[in-house]
């Protein structure tokens, strides 16, 4: 049965943002498919019915290759905004088949089993290098000196940018990913506007310099798909993706790290043992994601009507399905609140599903098992320096900082 939220759930909160988990086990106790005017939304708290919808082609991340705007009942975008849309809508994130799948088909051969376990050594050596300039200065900020440099250097090296830019990259990412959190303010999509438009033109320049000079990356790879008639790619979906992948491919690894040392040091215990067994560390990386989601959550729009429980929700309706809830659910997780290191039976969504599932799942993992693994062994001592304050975000969940020192 559909039910109505009240002040619990508050996405704007600060107290609601330092621990949604308490409110997500009130929304799952009302119901199935839960109205919240506040951002027009259903709200989907349950793992199974997030699980279920993720595969269901009645919804999508777009409309607009089935109806106009005024067909699905909804405004266009503003005229002020359009560098921003204009980016966004046309990477695979936020199409459907068959350009989804036209795109995605080219974008996997990067992320092959294989091309990702090449990529492993230069991983490790990064992380090992990173931890080691740490620990050189005694501590300092997980953050800003591993969590983030790491995933950027990663993808950054797989798409071809040269080091000398690369520094721009994480200012124009965050700027961009403001406007995913709900109902984002007007300087949010000013920032948005301003960095979708800066990062749009210096890859137009960097495409018209691969051009010339290839290279073995994979805007390289990219360009010479575009020029072959089978799976031809626009110069826009080539720009479109290049940013997708540099947002993606570091903003849920360096979540997940600086969440995931929170989350250790406030369960010492579950911290200890990790230390004592580093063969723990790649059941550590999935229950560190599903114990503080990096996503809390992902939009579909409801293409043709769908019940939830017997409640149907209409075509046109958009669906907020929460994945911190989903990945709390006691129905899928024994004492979900309580973090274990050892969980076996393990099936979050913190990469989605579906044709959205994340390509580059793969990749976040040797990222988050290469910095951990250097942590364990180079910092051995690593502890808490000071309380973190958390971002004043929803949708994608992070701190401002981690401060740590060698105790």
């Amino acid at each position: 049965m559909a039910g109505s939220t009240d002040a619990t759930f508050d996405p704007w909160d600060p107290a609601f943002l330092a621990d949604p988990y308490p409110a997500y086990a009130e929304l799952r106790a009302r119901g199935r498919a839960i109205r919240y005017e506040a951002t027009d939304q259903w709200l989907v708290p349950h793992h199974a019915d997030v699980s279920a919808l993720l595969r269901d082609r009645r919804l999508g991340r777009t409309y607009q290759h089935r109806f106009s705007h005024e067909e699905f009942g909804r405004s266009a975008p503003p005229p002020e905004h359009e560098p921003f849309h204009t980016l966004n809508d046309h990477g695979m994130l936020d199409l459907e088949p068959p350009d989804h799948t036209r795109i995605r088909r080219l974008v996997s051969k990067a992320f092959t089993p294989r091309t990702v376990e090449r990529l492993q050594p230069y991983v490790q050596g990064l992380a090992s290098e990173l931890v080691a300039g740490l620990v050189r200065k005694g501590g300092g900020d997980l953050l800003t000196d591993v969590a983030e440099p790491l995933p950027v250097a990663v993808i950054a090296e797989m798409l071809g940018i040269p080091e000398a830019d690369r520094e721009q990259l994480r200012p124009w990412s965050a700027d961009i990913c403001g406007m995913y959190e709900l109902n984002p303010s007007e300087e949010t999509a000013a920032k948005a506007v301003r960095a979708s438009a800066e990062f749009s033109e210096y890859l137009r320049e960097l495409i018209a310099a691969r051009r010339k000079e290839p290279g073995e990356d994979l805007i390289s790879g990219l360009i010479a798909a575009h020029d072959e008639d089978d799976d031809r790619l626009t110069e826009q979906e080539m720009i479109s993706t290049a940013v997708l992948l540099l947002n993606a491919g570091h903003e849920a690894t360096v979540n997940a790290t600086v969440n995931g040392w929170w989350a250790l040091f406030r369960n010492p215990d579950q911290l200890a043992a990790l230390r004592a067994d580093h063969s723990l560390i790649p059941s550590a990386i999935e229950e560190l994601m599903r114990y503080d989601t990096p996503l809390q959550l992902f939009e579909r729009w409801v293409l043709d009507d769908i019940e939830i429980d017997g409640t149907t929700v209409p075509r046109g309706a958009e669906i907020a399905m929460l994945f911190g809830s989903a990945n709390h659910d006691p129905a899928v997780f024994t004492d979900p609140d309580r973090l274990d290191l050892t969980r076996a039976d393990n099936p979050h969504i913190s990469f989605s599903a579906g044709i959205h599932y994340c390509i580059g799942a793969p990749l976040a993992r040797i990222e988050l098992a290469a910095s951990m693994t250097a942590l364990l062994r180079q910092a051995p001592t690593l502890t808490l320096a000071a309380e973190p304050e958390r971002k004043p975000n929803f949708v994608i969940r992070g701190l401002e900082g981690l401060s740590v020192e060698l105790g």
